[in-house]
């Protein structure tokens, strides 16, 4: 058992410090975060290797070759290498421009579930577009450095003629950051970095339009959001598939999904909605993925209209979906999160730096060949004077020395005379070669203009841009929509529709039943001395309000509320609202539009109108308080339609009756307004009682019915019914 005393107190912090910053670091820096030629580490050793074992210009090798060769440069186990090596394949189809050219099965990045073959099976060569990745990586335009055992030589960074690191999709999980770029289509991000070069202020959304995804789909296009992540490469858009509907198999056929997502997941989820009765449309989900590409197809059920049901799976599933961007990037070793403006002008800083390298690569050796030229011209005065010295030296080692004497020259001028071969010491061949000199000396006077120039450099790039966009440029694969063009998938989409009736009991039960539940079979089960005291006809996207004793209403949406049969008891009110325990339901009004009124009358002879808009709220809120006023006892409660105002009768506690049209009521917009006195009190009477006109008998209505409010009214006449 360990000794208590040989245990070492350490600080958390000095261990995190310690032990966990260098792993952070290593992550961050030497695996997960690309860098500004678009690579991250795995991918530049692997293509990098490919390019030393020949595959730019060769034909295809096994993969398992390229796997065991890329091991010199990355210490990682082989199926590692090789999911790397897939992603960058034609076939696995997860770039725009994919680095490998590739035979064999490599799966799809749009599945979850196609595996790809081992690399036995599998052939690779690198794809055309490699030239720009590689182009003069021999002359000294990018740093090498060792590799992992020092036994070879690895570039930092390739060369890239173009700004790759926005071309191709990349994404990759550090220690406490992670980034997210997405793909842009190549011609677009070529005209605009030669865009950029002519004016560092130019909008770059006129050329950079969106967004392009190998994958294809529909991106929907909000400019407010793409200049936010144009500017500060943090945001997100949203891409969905794309489908057609086949009229004579009544089906359809989605043929490109969002990059983010695969048709499994897609087919998992529709497969869930079926079953859980959310989507009641779809009879049958098959994956036809074949040869030809991508393919989901769902069988539709009679009547289904494809335009109204996709926008229900638009919502429901990944069919439309988000790409979250964050453009966090590598530079000079430090992650820096970069708008596209930002990353085009360390790309440029990058690529005039590769550039100015390659042209002191140039001059320097053009310099040395200019040199052993001019020395070869002095030996032209007199060839047989050269001949000569080399004849008369008795030893090698005196040869140099005795041409440097005789035609005053240096050592390595003379090194390069005695190397010529027997047959070309002959004036016709020394003039060719020296003719040669004009040309070089203009060469690296225009070399040296260049390199001194920076308007000159970025001409250059310009150049190689356009030659780029020419060659490699493709037409978007993911097409443009803008968003004013999409209809907005709300709640309400999702709602199955269909007419009902609503069914408030004396007991506080409530029944929703279909109406065609009801054809045929009217009688409704209730407790033993219960009644039904409200019916109410609607459809299944309205919304129910429910007023109780205490000034308070509840609001319930009715899909949410369970279907029911009249052979069944219904939902118990006290338990669905959470009613207090006197509280008591007293009116129930069902509305979709929330138009129309409600009207209160109270003892005290005020009647209030109150619009039905009132108790509208834009959050989801299931109980309002002060849904009418508490200033006096409520008698009756009653909703109006918005053109149907109505005559009401009014009795008081002495036997006065009025009679009223409610459009006499003002309405008011605050829920807890007193209102306006309709029947006027007399001897201390009360408001006792409101009923509808077709409630009473009266022989001579016009006796009772007033024009204006208030009024006392008039005695009942006892001797009419």
């Amino acid at each position: 058992m360990m000794s208590v005393k040989n245990l070492l107190e350490q600080r958390i912090t000095d261990t995190l410090e310690y032990n966990y910053m260098p792993y952070a670091m290593s992550v961050i820096v030497s695996r997960a975060i690309p860098e500004m030629d678009g690579f991250k580490p795995s991918h530049r050793k692997l293509l990098f290797t490919m390019y030393k074992m020949g595959l730019l210009n060769g034909n295809r090798t096994k993969a398992a070759n390229v796997v065991g060769q890329t091991m010199k440069l990355n210490p990682h186990g082989d199926m590692a290498i090789y999911e790397t090596l897939v992603r960058l394949t034609r076939g696995y189809d997860a770039l725009l421009h994919p680095f490998i050219d590739s035979k064999g099965n490599f799966g799809k990045q749009y599945s979850r579930d196609m595996a790809y073959a081992a690399p036995r099976y599998t052939e690779v060569k690198l794809d055309k577009i490699c030239v720009e990745l590689f182009k003069d990586i021999d002359k000294n335009t990018v740093d090498f450095m060792d590799n992992y055992d020092g036994t070879l030589k690895e570039p930092v960074l390739l060369p890239t003629t173009f700004p790759n690191i926005l071309v191709n999709a990349n994404q990759g999980i550090a220690v406490g950051m992670a980034a997210n770029i997405c793909s842009f289509n190549l011609a677009e991000v070529c005209e605009t970095t030669i865009a950029y070069l002519k004016n560092e202020n130019v909008d770059i959304t006129k050329t950079l339009k969106a967004p392009d995804f190998s994958s294809g789909g529909q991106l929907i296009y909000n400019e407010k959001d793409i200049r936010h992540i144009y500017n500060t490469g943090r945001g997100s858009f949203k891409l969905r598939a794309k489908y057609k509907y086949d009229k004579d198999n009544n089906c359809i056929e989605i043929y490109e999904i969002p990059y983010t997502t695969t048709a499994e997941a897609i087919i998992d989820k529709i497969v869930d909605l079926v079953k859980n009765g959310k989507v009641k449309e779809i009879s049958d989900v098959r994956d036809e993925t074949d040869l030809n590409g991508l393919k989901i197809t769902l069988d539709l059920k009679r009547n289904t209209e494809p335009e109204k049901l996709m926008n229900k799976l638009f919502r429901l599933t990944t069919l439309q979906d988000s790409f979250s961007c964050n453009f966090n990037i590598l530079v000079n070793g430090t992650p820096k999160v970069l708008g596209i403006k930002g990353i085009l002008k360390e790309w440029v800083i990058f690529r005039i730096n590769c550039i100015k390298r390659q042209i002191s690569f140039d001059i320097d050796k053009k310099s040395e060949k200019l040199h052993l030229l001019k020395g070869l011209k002095k030996i032209l005065l007199d060839i047989d004077k050269a001949i000569k010295i080399i004849r008369d030296t008795e030893h090698d080692a005196e040869v140099i020395p005795n041409l440097m004497k005789g035609f005053n020259i240096d050592q390595t001028q003379a090194e390069f005379i005695a190397e010529i071969k027997l047959r070309n010491l002959n004036k016709e061949y020394i003039l060719k070669r020296t003719d040669e000199i004009e040309n070089l000396e203009k060469e690296l006077e225009d070399l040296q203009a260049t390199l001194k120039s920076e308007t000159k450099v970025k001409k250059i790039i310009t150049k190689e841009l356009k030659n780029v966009a020419k060659k490699y440029g493709q037409d978007r694969r993911t097409e443009i929509i803008h968003e004013e063009h999409v209809e907005e998938i709300t709640e309400e989409h999702l709602i199955e529709d269909y007419n009902l009736k609503i069914f408030i009991t004396n007991q506080k039960y409530l029944k929703k039943i279909p109406l065609t539940s009801l054809r045929g079979n009217s009688d409704q089960k209730l407790k033993d001395d219960d009644i039904i005291v409200q019916e109410i006809e609607t459809n299944n996207k309205a919304d129910l309000l429910l007023f109780t004793n205490k000034q308070t209403v509840y609001k319930l949406k009715i899909h949410e509320i369970s279907d029911c049969k009249a052979s069944n008891l219904g939902e118990y009110l006290p338990n669905l609202l959470e009613l207090d325990a006197n509280e008591e339901i007293l009116y129930v009004v069902a509305t979709e539009d929330y138009r129309g009124y409600m009207f209160f009358a109270f003892d005290n002879g005020k009647a209030a109108k109150i619009d039905l808009n009132s108790y509208a709220t834009k959050t989801n809120r299931k109980k309002l308080a002060n849904a009418y006023t508490d200033i006096a006892k409520l008698i009756y409660i009653t909703y109006l339609n918005p053109e149907e105002d109505r005559e009401l009768v009014a009795l008081s506690s002495i036997e006065k009756v009025l009679v009223f049209n409610t459009n006499n009521v003002p309405s008011k917009t605050t829920r807890d307004s007193q209102g306006v006195q309709v029947l006027k009190s007399k001897k201390g009477s009360t408001m006792v009682k409101i009923m509808s006109i077709d409630a009473v008998q009266f022989e001579n209505l016009d006796y009772y019915r007033t024009k204006n409010i208030p009024a006392t009214g008039k005695y009942l006449k006892h001797s009419q019914g």
